[in-house]
C-alpha cells in the first residue's frame, strides 16, 4: 500500500476531528501501519486554531485509553486538499463546505467519514455539544466504528 494521508474535518477542530485523529493515531501505532497512514484533524472555522481540544473530549477519550492532549486545533486550509489523499467530514454540512472551497479537480478526495463504519454506516457524527456529558461518548462509539472500517479498507482487510 503506499503510504495514505487522511484528514478529518468538523467545525473548529476541538471535539469530532480530534477524536477521529486520536482514535485513528492510536490504532495506526497498535498496529504498526505509522509508516503507511498519516492522520490529521481540521476545523472549517478557525474558532479554536492553537487550542487543545475541549476537555470533556479528552476526559472521554482517556477512558478509553486515547491520548488527546498533544493535538491543536486548526482551520482547514487549501494547501490540505493537494496534501492529503482524503479529505472526510464528520457531518453532511461540513462535506458542503469542503466542497465549496476545495479546488474542482481534487474533490474526488472528498467523503463523509462515517461511511467507512461498520454497523454505522452513513450516519453523521452529531456535535457532542448537544447531547450533555453523555454527547462525548456518544461521538467516540461512532469515531471508533468509523475508525475501524477506514483502517480495514485503507490495508484491505
Amino acid at each position: 500500500m503506499s503510504r495514505k494521508r487522511i484528514l478529518f474535518v468538523c467545525t473548529g477542530n476541538i471535539c469530532r476531528s480530534p477524536t477521529a485523529d486520536g482514535v485513528a493515531r492510536h490504532w495506526i501505532a497498535r498496529l504498526g501501519l505509522g509508516g503507511e497512514i498519516e492522520v490529521d484533524s481540521a476545523g472549517t472555522h478557525g474558532y479554536h486554531a492553537g487550542e487543545r481540544p475541549d476537555p470533556r473530549t479528552c476526559k472521554a477519550a482517556s477512558r478509553r485509553g486515547y491520548e488527546l492532549g498533544k493535538l491543536r486545533a486548526r482551520r482547514l486550509v487549501r494547501e490540505d486538499f493537494e496534501r492529503f489523499d482524503l479529505l472526510l467530514a464528520m457531518d453532511e454540512g461540513h462535506l458542503a463546505i469542503m466542497r465549496e472551497i476545495c479546488p474542482p479537480h481534487l474533490a474526488h478526495k472528498l467523503q463523509r467519514f462515517m461511511d467507512y463504519a461498520r454497523e454505522h454506516e452513513g450516519t453523521e457524527v452529531p456535535d457532542p455539544y448537544y447531547g450533555g456529558e453523555r454527547g462525548f461518548d456518544v461521538v467516540l462509539d461512532l469515531v471508533e466504528d468509523g475508525v475501524r472500517g477506514l483502517l480495514d479498507s485503507l490495508t484491505g482487510h
